[in-house]
């Protein structure tokens, strides 16, 4: 689903360049459940990014389900971007003013999802991820475990293909973390590649398969 070849993306500053990724070689199959690993300033955050058409990488090729999009436009990377991933981040990134339910039902109406559509799928949403209780308050309002139930429902809504998943359990205890990362999971067994960016060793164990990264390089890939 995912392929990166010889993906290079530099940063400048100053008069040096810097390599955050340096000739990045990378596949990942459509459902692998997928850890990245590395010190602070290894790229992991970078490759992560450009997976998600969040940055474009300097020299390389970049596929996602077998279409080549290392240069569509901006408008172009938007829609794939909406169709076919979903990101949940350490910081939930949740609309304040927004309702829980709100929250949910922003990419069906960014999507363009008719108002009886959206409604039965925010519904189902809402039982899925156990909110129904807490549908009309505010991010606010929740804890910080119900507020990464909601970032994952909104993530998953449009039904993408991958999840990219930026330390999702950071702000969370390690109980709490537990139940998230069990939600995320039983997404990937359902068919959703899931891509999992950790600083944490038995949060990276969870997954099938392990990428060690240092210095803008994979050093390590292991199942």
């Amino acid at each position: 689903m995912i392929d990166l070849t010889e993906i290079t993306r530099i940063f400048k500053m100053g008069d040096q360049s810097v390599y955050a990724l340096h000739e990045i070689n990378l596949n990942i199959a459509t459902g692998e459940y997928v850890s990245i690993m590395g010190p602070s300033g290894s790229g992991k955050s970078t490759l992560l990014n450009i997976i998600g058409l969040l940055d474009r990488p300097d020299s390389g090729r970049y596929a996602l389900d077998g279409k080549n999009v290392t240069d569509l436009t901006e408008t172009e990377q938007a829609q794939t971007r909406r169709d076919k991933i979903g990101f949940v981040f350490q910081s939930f990134h949740l609309v304040p003013r927004l309702t829980a339910a709100e929250n949910i039902e922003m990419p069906l109406i960014l999507g363009e999802i008719p108002p009886d559509e959206r409604k039965s799928r925010v519904a189902d949403a809402l039982q899925a991820f156990d909110l129904q209780s807490r549908a009309q308050h505010r991010p606010a309002e929740l804890s910080g475990g119900q507020r990464q139930r909601v970032a994952i429902a909104r993530a998953t809504i449009l039904r993408p293909k991958a999840i990219l998943a930026d330390e999702p359990t950071g702000n969370l205890d390690h109980s709490i973390g537990a139940e998230v990362m069990t939600l995320l999971e039983k997404l990937c067994q359902e068919g959703t590649t899931l891509i999992v960016v950790t600083h944490d060793r038995e949060l990276s164990a969870r997954a099938k398969r392990h990428i060690g990264m240092r210095d803008g390089k994979i050093v390590t890939d292991s199942s």
